[in-house]
C-alpha cells in the first residue's frame, strides 16, 4: 500500500530525490564509493558543497553579501549561537513569542543580554500571530519563528520594522519566495523541506559577525564556519549531499515561485473541508494559517480513534496531533502530492457521511 506521510518532521522527501541519495548510497556519482565513505575533503564532496550554496543563493536570490552555512546541532543550537554571536551582553533583541521553539529560543538567548519579549500569543495557546506591538528601535536584532509546526501558524506578513529580522525558518524555508532585504540571520533545521535530520541551514549576511566582546568557543562561532566553507571539522556529508538534491528538484520544478502556489492550493483544500465539514474545526486564527501545517480538531473527540484508525486504511500516516495540543496535523510540505491531500480531504467526508 503507499503511504502518504503528512509527518511534521522528519518529513516527506520527493520521490526522485529517495532514489537518487539511495543510489549514492551504494555508488556515488560513478566513483565506486558511497557517499557515506567520501572524505569531506575530496574534490567531489568540496563539489556538492559549492553547488549546495549556489543553489541556496539562486533559490533565495541571496546575492554575495550573504555567507551560507551547512552546520549541526539542529536549529535548537541556533537558539543559543544567534545570540552568542550577535548579542552583546550590553545589548537588547527583540522575540515574537509564537509557540514551543520561540519560547526555547527567548530561553537560550537570554544567557547572552537582554532579550525583549516583544509581543506573545501564548494567553490564547499560540493560536494567532500578534500584531500591531511596538518594536523598539535600539534591538540589535528581531526574532521570528516564522512558521509554528505544532499550533499551525505562519507569519504572511513580516512586522512593520527597521530592525533587521533573525529567523528560524525550519519548517517553511523554501515553501514561497521571501524578502531577503530583511534579514540579518536564517536559519533552519533540514527535516522538513530541505532534507533529512543531522544538518543546519545558517545565512549570515556579511559584516555582522566579529562585533560582541565575549570570547565565542570556536565551534560555536559563525566566523569559524565562514573562513572554512563549513568544513573546519567533518561536516555531515551525507544530510548536505540530500540537501543539494531536493534543491536541484525545487530548481527543476519551477522554484520558490511555483511552490508558493501548489502550497496554497494544497493548503486551501484541506483548510475547506476543514470548514465546512460538520465534524472538524480549525485551531489557528484563519488570517494566520500555516501553509505548512494544517492544524484541526474534532467537534466530539470521542471520534479521535476511529477517525486515526481510517486514515491508517487507506496508507495515511502522520495525521495525530503534537502531544502537546492533540487533536489532527497535517504536514503538507513541497514534496507533498496534491493526490495525497485530497486523500485525507476524502476520508474526512466519509468519515462525516458515515459518523456525522
Amino acid at each position: 500500500m503507499k503511504k502518504h506521510n503528512f509527518s511534521a518532521g522528519p518529513a516527506i522527501l520527493p520521490a526522485t530525490v529517495l532514489e537518487q541519495s539511495a543510489n549514492a548510497v551504494r555508488d556515488f556519482d560513478g566513483i565506486g564509493l558511497s557517499i557515506l565513505e567520501i572524505s569531506h575533503r575530496s574534490a567531489e564532496f568540496k563539489a556538492v558543497l559549492e553547488e549546495v550554496q549556489q543553489a541556496t543563493k539562486d533559490l533565495l536570490g541571496l546575492g554575495d553579501d550573504f555567507d551560507v552555512l551547512f552546520l549541526t546541532g539542529g536549529a535548537s543550537s541556533q537558539f543559543y549561537m544567534t545570540a552568542m554571536n550577535l548579542l552583546s551582553a550590553e545589548e537588547s533583541a527583540g522575540y515574537v513569542d509564537t509557540g514551543a521553539w520561540s519560547k526555547k529560543a527567548i530561553k537560550e538567548a537570554k544567557a547572552f543580554g537582554t532579550i525583549n519579549k516583544v509581543a506573545t500569543s501564548e494567553e490564547t495557546n499560540y493560536n494567532y500571530i500578534p500584531k500591531g506591538y511596538e518594536i523598539p528601535d535600539n534591538l540589535k536584532y528581531l526574532h521570528i519563528t516564522s512558521n509554528n509546526t505544532i499550533f499551525g501558524t505562519e507569519f504572511h506578513d513580516l512586522p512593520e520594522t527597521n530592525v533587521p529580522i533573525v529567523a528560524d525558518m525550519s519548517s517553511d524555508i523554501f515553501s514561497r519566495p521571501i524578502d531577503v532585504s530583511r534579514y540579518n540571520v536564517i536559519y533552519a533545521g533540514a527535516q522538513k523541506n530541505l532534507g533529512p535530520a543531522g544538518t543546519t541551514l545558517v545565512i549570515v549576511r556579511k559584516g555582522i559577525t566579529g562585533k560582541v566582546t565575549r570570547e565565542i568557543p570556536t565551534m560555536l562561532n559563525y566566523d569559524t564556519h565562514i573562513a572554512k566553507d563549513s568544513a573546519f571539522n567533518t561536516p555531515p556529508v551525507y544530510p548536505i549531499y540530500v540537501c543539494l538534491l531536493t534543491m536541484r528538484w525545487l530548481k527543476a520544478n519551477g522554484g520558490l515561485t511555483t511552490m508558493a502556489e501548489r502550497n496554497t492550493k494544497k493548503a486551501q483544500l484541506i483548510y475547506d473541508e476543514i470548514d465546512s465539514n460538520p465534524m472538524f474545526k480549525g485551531t489557528a486564527a484563519k488570517e494566520d494559517r500555516s501553509l505548512m501545517n494544517a492544524t484541526f480538531v474534532m467537534e466530539d473527540d470521542t471520534h479521535n480513534a476511529a477517525f486515526l484508525e481510517a486514515c491508517t486504511a487507506v496508507g495515511i500516516s502522520g495525521v495525530k496531533g503534537h502531544r502537546s495540543v492533540g487533536g489532527f496535523r497535517a504536514s503538507i510540505y513541497n514534496a507533498m502530492p496534491m493526490e495525497s491531500v485530497q486523500l485525507l480531504v476524502d476520508v474526512m467526508r466519509d468519515f462525516s457521511a458515515k459518523n456525522g
